[in-house]
C-alpha cells in the first residue's frame, strides 16, 4: 500500500539534510511534522482495519477449533449409545472441520503478523514524531538565538562604523588644529625682519639722522635751553 512507501520514507529521512536546504527552517520544520502527522491518521486507519481482520481470522479460527471438539464430543456420545453409524457422520464432519480449520489458522497466522507489523509502524511513526516535536522546539529556540545574534552582529557594525566616524572626526580636527598652528607660526615669522642686522646697519649708517641732531642741539642753545 502508498502510505507504507511513504512511512518508510518518513522513518529513513534525514531531518538536518532538509533543514539545510530549507529557506526558512521554522517553516520547514513545521510543513514535515504537519505531513507526517497526515501520515500518522493513515496509518492509525490502516492498522485498526488490519487488526480488525486479525480478530475476525482469529474468532474464526477459534469458532471452527470448538466446533471441531463438538463433534468430537458428538461421535463419543454417538459410541457410548451403541451408534456407531452416528458416530461416523459425527467424525465425517469434524474431518471436514479440521480440513478447514488448517486454513483458518494460515489465514489468522499472516493476519496477525500483518497486524503485528502495521503495530510496529504505527508506534515507530507515534514515536519519530514525538521526537520531531522536541527537536521542532530546539530548532525554534536556535532560529531564535540566531536572529538575535544577526541583531548582534549589525548593532555591531552600526557600532564600529561610528566609531570610525569618530576617530576620523578627531583625525581632523587634530589636522585643523595643527593647520592653525602653522599659519599662526607664519604669521609670527613674517611679522620678524628678515635680517635683523641689515636692519640696525641702516640705523646707525644713515647721515640724517646726524645732521637732525647737531640742528637740534643748535637750535637748544640760542633759546638758552
Amino acid at each position: 500500500m502508498g502510505i507504507l512507501s511513504r512511512f518508510a520514507d518518513i522513518i529513513s529521512a534525514n531531518i538536518n539534510a532538509l533543514l539545510d536546504k530549507a529557506e526558512n527552517p521554522e517553516k520547514m520544520i513545521d510543513e514535515y511534522l504537519r505531513r507526517a502527522m497526515e501520515d500518522l491518521a493513515e496509518v492509525k486507519q490502516e492498522t485498526a482495519a488490519v487488526m480488525a481482520e486479525e480478530n475476525r481470522c482469529q474468532r474464526l479460527w477459534e469458532e471452527n477449533r470448538k466446533d471441531v471438539e463438538k463433534y468430537t464430543d458428538l461421535a463419543k456420545k454417538a459410541l457410548l449409545a451403541g451408534n456407531e453409524g452416528d458416530a461416523r457422520v459425527f467424525l465425517q464432519k469434524k474431518q471436514e472441520l479440521e480440513q478447514a480449520g488448517v486454513s483458518l489458522e494460515k489465514t489468522y497466522q499472516a493476519a496477525r503478523q500483518n497486524a503485528e507489523k502495521m503495530r510496529q509502524m504505527h508506534d515507530k511513526l507515534t514515536e519519530d514524531i514525538n521526537t520531531l516535536k522536541a527537536r521542532r522546539q530546539n530548532v525554534k529556540a536556535t532560529m531564535a538565538v540566531a536572529r538575535t545574534q544577526e541583531k548582534v552582529n549589525r548593532a555591531q557594525e552600526a557600532f564600529d562604523g561610528a566609531g570610525g566616524a569618530i576617530q576620523g572626526f578627531a583625525r581632523m580636527e587634530e589636522k585643523a588644529q595643527a593647520m592653525l598652528d602653522q599659519a599662526n607660526a607664519m604669521a609670527e615669522l613674517n611679522q620678524r625682519p628678515a635680517d635683523p642686522a641689515a636692519a640696525l646697519e641702516e640705523k646707525y649708517s644713515s647721515g640724517g639722522s646726524a645732521a637732525v641732531e647737531d640742528e637740534l642741539a643748535k637750535l637748544k642753545a640760542e633759546m638758552g635751553l
